[in-house]
């Protein structure tokens, strides 16, 4: 199918309660309700939010099977506030661990579930990647799915739209320490640009659900969440953006086929691609 002409999607940026499951669901449900009362058909939300990234010894007590009682819940909020939802959530998958994403549908029921394909540092030490891309059918149309660092690989989002995805989402935890800031000017704008820069390449929608706040990794390493939540337009136009702070992000998608027909001629990305070219240059 194609995408659903006038709709409107929202990234809700929010800090978590590190190993606090119920707290962390309590704060995904309020932003659920707020989204649905402005209107939203879609919300999505950071990585690993349902529990915070950085658990150290308390993994293996924290995370539970994609269908286990976290994703009823999650289900269970879609269902009353009539939403699709996409959460970030580690999952069990048999003895191997996972960083997920979890799509629902506004029936509650779980319409997929994503594995990050791309893992970062020392996520490589207590989860495994994912070996396969995820292109979720819904009534919105096919959502291609992706967590965090796989929005560094323009390879990966581009096969996903290749392979009929209508748009993107990603769910993420982008972060930083002093080092990474202040010597390399790693920070949220530039998250931010490249999730606009994933769009316009790909001349689709790309929403990005970031996470504030911080969390500690040992008695003198501080990390700090990124934000800059957004949604981006083909053109790379922010059409909602969250600096900074907790919030909900709303974007209405209602181009007309004439509006998106003038963009879609002038941006003949795809077209112009030589591959052939390309391949040369590792031959």
């Amino acid at each position: 199918m194609t995408m659903k002409k006038n709709m409107s999607i929202g990234v809700a940026q929010m800090d978590c309660t590190v190993g606090d499951v119920t707290a962390n669901l309590n704060k995904i449900e309020r932003y659920a309700k707020l989204a649905a009362g402005m209107g939203a058909d879609l919300v999505v939300y950071p990585e690993c939010c349902t529990t915070g990234y950085f658990l150290g010894d308390r993994m293996a007590d924290l995370v539970e099977p994609p269908d286990g009682p976290t994703a009823t819940r999650i289900g269970e909020i879609a269902k009353e506030n009539g939403l699709h939802m996409a959460v970030g959530s580690y999952t069990r998958d048999g003895n191997l661990m996972r960083n997920s994403q979890l799509l629902h549908g506004p029936d509650g029921k779980q319409i997929a579930v994503y594995h990050k394909a791309h893992l970062f540092a020392a996520e490589r030490e207590v989860c495994t990647p994912g070996d396969e891309p995820c292109i979720a059918d819904t009534a919105l149309g096919k959502i291609g799915m992706t967590i965090c660092y796989d929005l560094v690989f323009p390879e990966y989002a581009r096969s996903l739209v290749d392979g009929g995805a209508d748009f993107l989402i990603n769910s993420t935890h982008w972060f930083n320490d002093l080092y990474q800031r202040d010597v390399w000017g790693w920070e949220g704008s530039v998250t931010e640009s490249m999730a606009r820069t994933r769009a316009l390449e790909n001349v689709t929608y790309v929403a990005m659900a970031a996470r504030v706040g911080e969390e500690t990794l040992g008695p003198e390493i501080v990390f700090d969440a990124l934000g800059h939540s957004c949604v981006a337009a083909p053109s790379g136009k922010l059409l909602a953006s969250l600096p900074k702070g907790e919030g909900l992000g709303i974007a209405h998608i209602g181009l007309t086929d004439e509006d998106e027909a003038k963009w879609k001629a002038v941006a003949t990305y795809h077209e112009d691609r030589r591959p052939a070219l390309y391949a040369k240059a590792t031959a």
